[in-house]
């Protein structure tokens, strides 16, 4: 009987914030829509840019988007060309005046979804999960996290019976509140069958906010 919640939900409006800030009573469900399609529109649009995350924020006319990525030189592209159309682009899809805010990564490394969707691209690739596993665990802790664990679900290697299998290092307290975890959760498409990643990432405790 394991109900887990959510890492980053149930941290909201404590140690961590919201991606999507903006208020509607009435047209919520189509803004929601709105952005759910926006972040699956960048995130298909650049594959290989290393996107986390897509914070967005509304005003009246204007929609805000900030672009997390560990290689921002794809995103903005030669002298800027590359966001322009990707701009442009936003803008016909949502009839709205969009724009774009471009945020380097320093450490790819210490971000969940990075370093889940490197694991899917491997497992994708045939690597044995076990290496991939591994080598984002040692990773992770090299660059100075506290804890990680990475959990691959499915038929692992191409077996019969689907399984689930943990690699951990350091420490991941999930019930203090304080404690930063950085959590994401990918599907790998492989020959075999889908097969699930999460990432749980411990960078410390945050005190005094």
């Amino acid at each position: 009987m394991g109900q887990k919640t959510h890492p980053v939900g149930i941290r909201l409006g404590i140690i961590r914030d919201w991606e999507s800030n903006w208020y509607d009573e009435r047209g919520f469900a189509a803004k929601l829509e709105e952005d759910l399609m926006l972040r699956k529109y960048i995130r298909s649009r650049l594959q290989n840019a290393g996107i986390s995350k897509i914070g967005i924020e509304r005003t009246a006319q204007v929609v805000t988007l900030s672009i997390h990525t560990a290689r921002p030189g794809i995103v903005i592209g030669r002298k800027g060309s590359e966001v322009d159309k990707l701009k442009e682009e936003l803008q016909r899809l949502t009839k709205k005046d969009v724009q774009l805010n471009v945020n380097e990564i320093k450490k790819p490394e210490l971000d969940a979804y990075l370093v889940a969707e490197n694991v899917a691209r491997q497992l994708e690739a045939k690597i044995p999960f076990k290496r991939a596993m591994k080598k984002a665990v040692m990773s992770t802790m090299r660059m100075g996290a506290e804890g990680v664990r990475v959990t691959c679900a499915g038929r692992l290697g191409g077996a019969e019976m689907a399984r689930r299998v943990h690699a951990r290092d350091g420490r991941i307290p999930l019930h203090t509140l304080r404690a930063d975890i950085d959590y994401a959760s990918l599907t790998a498409r492989t020959p075999h069958g889908a097969i699930g990643v999460k990432v749980w990432i411990c960078k410390g405790e945050v005190i005094g906010r």
